[in-house]
């Protein structure tokens, strides 16, 4: 009997902002078509996703706005794009299912991170809804209210 290895899974690159300016309902792991120069800078942590956002083209989903930047390693032979569209690989029921709730309800796909699974670059990308303005505000309030309660407490321990 054949003894199932461990997952192993490391984050490349986060999206901070998705979580700032959307709510996601749900969450997909999917595989990203990717040059070997790609794998490469990934390897060394050279991608942001920032500015990142997932289309729907022809039944496909691909990623656009994905800055992978290059090593000044790479071959010779090669001319990289740092911005190049990347192809998402999602099972076609999964593809289905999201084109159809893209396409009525308003929802839109976002790549949250970029991370390696068993060796393997993955993307995951959630259906998510824009949030309004009083919600971000209701957010940063959040925020700036934990961290004085955080500074009062060390204060208060010295």
């Amino acid at each position: 009997m054949a003894t199932k290895k461990p997952e192993t899974s490391s984050r490349i690159a986060d999206n901070k902002k998705a979580s700032f300016n959307y709510f996601f309902e749900e969450r997909y792991e999917a595989g990203m078509v990717l040059h070997g120069w790609e794998v490469k800078a990934l390897r060394e942590g050279k991608a942001q996703l920032t500015d990142g956002y997932v289309v729907i083209k022809e039944g496909e989903l691909y990623l656009i706005g994905c800055q992978i930047n290059p090593l000044r390693t790479a071959s010779t032979h090669v001319n990289p794009d740092a911005a190049r569209i990347k192809k998402l690989l999602l099972h076609k029921e999964e593809i289905k299912r999201l084109i159809g709730k893209v396409e009525q309800k308003g929802y839109t796909l976002v790549p949250i991170n970029l991370h390696w699974k068993n060796g393997i670059a993955k993307c995951d990308i959630a259906l998510a809804k824009g949030k309004a303005e009083h919600d971000k505000r209701d957010v940063i309030k959040d925020r700036e209210g934990k961290r004085e309660v955080e500074r009062a407490m060390k204060s208060r321990h010295r």
